[in-house]
């Protein structure tokens, strides 16, 4: 029988769990692929992320002094759950019982609350205060689903071997979101991310500089991909397909088609994409070990 305790904790990853998929099916679809727990936790995570995204882009419709206030009272919410090990509200809970048994702590939560500090404040980035957005907004993310991806398997090298592909997949992630939504986030929110390029002025020169570095993003996370633990590869790979397609279909899309409307990747062809993650982290390594004993086998 659960402890008061064990049923509260069961409640708050069930809520975490409803946030995502309501808020992402892309995502919330290739979350399904991991192996639990790795699963929860990382719903655990999106929960949290999530909640404060809704702060800075205005589910509220409220001044921008109370959603700074708001989101430093949830900010340090989730530092002091994560300290105590209980929260009051439930997706903080959650996440703070996954960053307690990940060691999740301030060295990547504060960075991620001082990017949405800085959506509250929207400015035109340059390079260096763009790599600075990107990494609290999605590298650090990245190194909190590493955290839970590698938990329940310790290795003396595996955070200094694969913590550089995580950031790179993160980066990624954002980077075609800047892209995709550039009209949405220029006009509708009031941000500016990509120095020195906007909806209005976007040409294919600086749309090609970016899926270039889209793409070189993608590849060093594709190198590293492959030496993750098996609970997490498929899901990885998975959500490394989607985006590449889509970096793809961007790269198709001529430059002023992007500022007037958000490309997407079908549902069909996402199936097919989680298809293909499976056969490459699952059937195509089970094939080659089956073919390397058959010939030592044979000699």
């Amino acid at each position: 029988m659960m402890s008061g305790f064990e049923l509260y904790s069961s409640v708050s990853h069930e809520v975490a769990a409803g946030v995502i998929s309501r808020y992402s099916t892309s995502f919330g679809a290739a979350v399904t692929l991991l192996e639990e727990p790795v699963r929860s936790r990382v719903r655990d995570i999106y929960a949290m992320v999530r909640v404060a995204d809704e702060v800075v882009d205005g589910a509220a419709p409220l001044p921008a002094a109370t959603l700074r206030a708001l989101l430093d009272d949830y900010e340090q919410a989730v530092l002091t759950a994560c300290e105590r090990g209980f929260s009051t509200d439930l997706v903080v809970h959650a996440f703070a019982q996954t960053a307690r048994e990940c060691e999740i702590g301030p060295d990547l939560i504060a960075p991620f609350f001082a990017s949405m500090r800085a959506d509250l404040e929207p400015e035109t980035h340059d390079v260096t205060t763009l790599a600075d957005y990107v990494y609290g907004s999605a590298e650090v993310v990245g190194l909190m689903c590493l955290k839970a991806f590698l938990v329940e398997h310790p290795h003396p090298q595996a955070w200094e071997r694969l913590s550089p592909g995580a950031r790179r997949l993160g980066a990624a992630f954002q980077k075609v979101n800047f892209l995709r939504d550039l009209a949405a986030d220029e006009n509708e929110l009031g941000r500016h991310y990509l120095p020195g390029t906007n909806a209005q002025h976007l040409n294919e020169e600086s749309k090609k500089a970016l899926i270039a570095d889209i793409y070189a993003d993608l590849d060093a996370a594709d190198r590293v991909i492959s030496k993750l633990p098996s609970s997490s590869r498929v899901a990885v790979r998975a959500a490394y397909l989607l985006f590449r397609e889509l970096t793809a279909a961007l790269e198709a899309t001529p430059a002023e088609e992007i500022a007037r409307r958000r490309i997407r990747v079908s549902d069909p062809r996402k199936a097919a994409l989680v298809a293909q993650a499976y056969i490459d982290e699952r059937v195509k390594p089970r094939w080659r070990r089956l073919q390397a004993t058959s010939r030592r086998a044979r000699s």
